[in-house]
């Protein structure tokens, strides 16, 4: 096969629904990698409910685990129709009542708030990532959906780490320095 022949087929792949398309290498390893983040991230939340005492941060958290549990569901689709093996889940989380953790040994709820917001823009990034690498609409776009839907919790956080004086700002730069000339 010559080149021309090969480019013509690679064309005829790349043409057709973007569903009939093999995933490339790394699509895989990207969708794979955040199937197994977000798994992760689940179980993590999961415990900080029964960390956080805050009902506001609590109703965040499970909303929060529903959403990536709908993302869940889509990537792992996504990747049951390619042919390709999925991440172990980690087991569900039992609950338990706040007063039963010893305060030393609880997460306060703006360490809660601290490290979602963290996981929040990390997720962010890993979606531009995948989208960026993408060459599959289908795959693009579902992670456009995921991007937009973690800005909206960021935003969402970033309100309840204001209201709750949580949110601790970096160095605030009120006055400019007058710059030096060379």
């Amino acid at each position: 096969m010559n080149v021309f022949q090969i480019g013509r087929t690679i064309m005829g792949i790349l043409s057709d629904n973007p569903q009939n398309e093999p995933m490339h290498y790394g699509e895989v390893f990207g969708v794979w990698s955040y199937l197994n983040g977000t798994k992760g991230y689940v179980a993590g939340y999961q415990t900080f409910i029964n960390h956080t005492g805050d009902t506001d941060l609590k109703k965040y958290l499970e909303d929060c685990i529903q959403s990536m549990k709908q993302e869940i569901e889509q990537v792992e689709n996504l990747l049951k129709v390619n042919g390709i093996g999925l991440p172990p889940s980690p087991p569900e989380r039992p609950k338990a009542s706040l007063e039963s953790i010893p305060v030393g040994a609880r997460f306060s709820d703006p360490e809660i708030a601290a490290s979602v917001s963290k996981d929040i823009a990390a997720g962010l990034v890993t979606c531009s990532q995948i989208i960026g690498q993408s060459i599959r609409e289908d795959i693009g776009m579902m992670f456009g959906q995921f991007h937009t839907t973690k800005a909206q919790y960021g935003v969402r956080l970033l309100r309840i780490n204001k209201e709750k004086g949580w949110l601790i700002p970096p160095p605030l730069n009120v006055q400019a320095p007058e710059l030096a000339h060379v």
